[in-house]
């Protein structure tokens, strides 16, 4: 099913918002877009929101499946992923949610044999209404053979070199936030030069139950702060993990960094396996008490 816009989608969403887990992907350009949607709909979801400029197109496998849903939607034009995301919440209260971008590709612990359901089932009952995703860089080993920084059979990632940092309270500066880190790590931090400060954390709360009121803010944080906290009081909770060749796209693509970069392979850097126990190893995600 393909629509006008948001708007359109929303007057008569048919089926898409019926049950969840719902992933939204959102499409700044064409980069590895069709591999990101089959990715999502092998995790399991139960609708796929594709927001997408009309230009951009698909394999026909992937634009005549049963789980996809287009929506006209142009982030280069100014349409705004958050007001996306929230009009998506208010539409379906009660029901999982995922968001992220193109070229972004969603691992959680044992995502090769359990979906996406089970796991926020389980999640569920943990009384847990949001899970804290790492976003974890990716870039193509060879810049001369992938100029734009893509390839899925070359990626590689960063095997250590992440830390968090207590996150302020505004509301009381002798303390920070409970159960709140601010977390760093990766091509953000290896070349923060030239990401803005605002711009340079790689924590993520890409997967959430809607509910009445609730607001994602500009900072992929929630309105309700229990949903950005990274456990719960008494034990871990469940994590997960979002591979991402966004920065390394973008930090090609910019004219201020692209000629400071001539690769971004460093000692630590290592061939992404694409499999969750390689992220697990790396202590990149938790399975909390999930087994």
């Amino acid at each position: 099913m393909s629509v006008p816009d948001l708007k359109t989608f929303l007057a008569a969403p048919g089926k898409a918002l019926a049950k969840g887990p719902i992933a939204m992907i959102f499409a700044e350009d064409e980069a590895e877009l069709n591999a990101t949607l089959r990715h999502h709909f092998d995790a399991g979801f139960a609708s796929v929101l594709l927001f997408a400029p009309d230009a951009f197109e698909l394999a026909k496998d992937v634009s005549d499946s049963a789980t996809l849903h287009r929506i006209r939607h142009d982030l280069t034009s100014g349409d705004s992923l958050v007001e996306a995301v929230n009009a998506i919440i208010a539409a379906a209260p009660g029901l999982w949610m995922y968001y992220c971008y193109n070229a972004e590709f969603l691992f959680y612990p044992f995502c090769e044999t359990r979906s996406v359901g089970e796991m926020l089932a389980f999640h569920t009952e943990e009384r847990r209404d949001a899970m804290l995703t790492y976003v974890i860089d990716l870039y193509a080993d060879d810049l001369t053979a992938h100029p734009g920084a893509v390839s899925l059979e070359a990626a590689h990632m960063d095997k250590s070199g992440y830390y968090a940092l207590a996150r302020p309270d505004p509301n009381n500066h002798n303390h920070p936030k409970e159960r709140q880190l601010d977390f760093y790590g990766g091509l953000r931090w290896r070349y923060e030069e030239h990401i803005p400060a605002k711009r340079r954390k790689i924590d993520r709360i890409a997967l959430f139950r809607a509910k009445p009121n609730l607001h994602l803010r500009d900072d992929h944080t929630f309105s309700d702060e229990e949903y950005n906290t990274y456990a719960c009081p008494w034990h871990h909770n469940l994590t997960s993990a979002i591979v991402s060749f966004r920065t390394a796209k973008a930090l090609k693509r910019n004219p201020g960094s692209t000629f400071d970069i001539q690769s971004f392979k460093w000692h630590n850097s290592i061939p992404f396996e694409w499999h969750s126990r390689q992220l697990l190893d790396l202590g990149l995600m938790e399975p909390g008490q999930w087994f």
